[in-house]
């Protein structure tokens, strides 16, 4: 082979080179990725009580396996469970994610903060699973009162209002009558209490921050701090999540 040939080869020798690398970087960070994704949704799927789908940050994630730090993570359900309630969708976002492992934990989290939505049909479905909804024939929401309306029978109603109030929800009856007499209280009660149990338990340590009810239902901001996963509990009926042995 002539020189000029020789010179000819190595340019493309080089852009082949390059191309190959290029092509098992990127299958590397997808691959990785999508583990990473798979590990997350299985430790924060526990958190909502329902599927989630997880999104990350920009950071190249195959940097994460020598770190094992992730930027930032969102978390998505349209049907997350708090406590008794049904019917939550929540967008999350999660910040400064450490994934080292050990036996007590499963990684920490920096920072954290949701908006949940919680549709007056998703009330309706969380009394009804609490043996209420036979008694409550119906939901409704004021925006302008900031109030809940529940349908008792074909007389009565409940009107609570829900706020938040020292970093907690607080359920308070506006109104409980039929026909101007009062309702039994043990359903008064029995109605606020699963609605009050309903907004106190929420993922990742977080506590509103705000509430406001729309024409639709209630809407719901939370935000938290420092937080340490849980550590997968290894036994017969669980199994580590797909993806978490990527970044042990």
């Amino acid at each position: 082979m002539t020189s000029s040939a020789r010179r000819s080869t190595v340019p493309l020798i080089a852009v082949s080179v390059v191309v190959v690398l290029l092509v098992a970087v990127i299958g590397g960070e997808l691959f990785v990725r999508q583990q990473i994704k798979s590990c997350l949704a299985g430790q924060l799927e526990s958190e909502l009580g329902s599927q989630v789908e997880v999104g990350l940050g920009f950071k190249p994630v195959l940097l994460s396996l020598v770190d094992k730090k992730v930027s930032s993570v969102t978390v998505d359900s349209d049907d997350a469970r708090f406590g008794p309630a049904e019917g939550m969708v929540v967008h999350a976002e999660a910040n400064d994610l450490n994934l080292t492992q050990s036996a007590d934990s499963g990684g920490t989290i920096g920072s954290s903060s949701a908006d949940i939505s919680w549709s007056t049909d998703g009330i309706t479905r969380t009394l009804q699973s609490q043996g209420i909804g036979a008694i409550v024939s119906g939901v409704t929401s004021d925006a302008s009162a900031g109030t809940l309306e529940f349908a008792v029978g074909a007389l009565a109603k409940l009107t609570v209002k829900p706020q938040v109030t020292g970093g907690k929800v607080d359920v308070q009856t506006v109104d409980a009558s039929i026909l101007g007499l009062g309702i039994p209280t043990d359903l008064v009660d029995s109605v606020v209490g699963v609605l009050t149990d309903s907004l106190q338990a929420y993922p990742l340590d977080m506590a509103p921050t705000s509430l406001t009810v729309t024409d639709s239902g209630i809407e719901l901001a939370l935000e938290g701090g420092q937080y340490t996963i849980p550590a997968t509990q290894q036994n017969q009926n669980q199994q580590t999540p797909e993806g978490c042995s990527l970044v042990a």
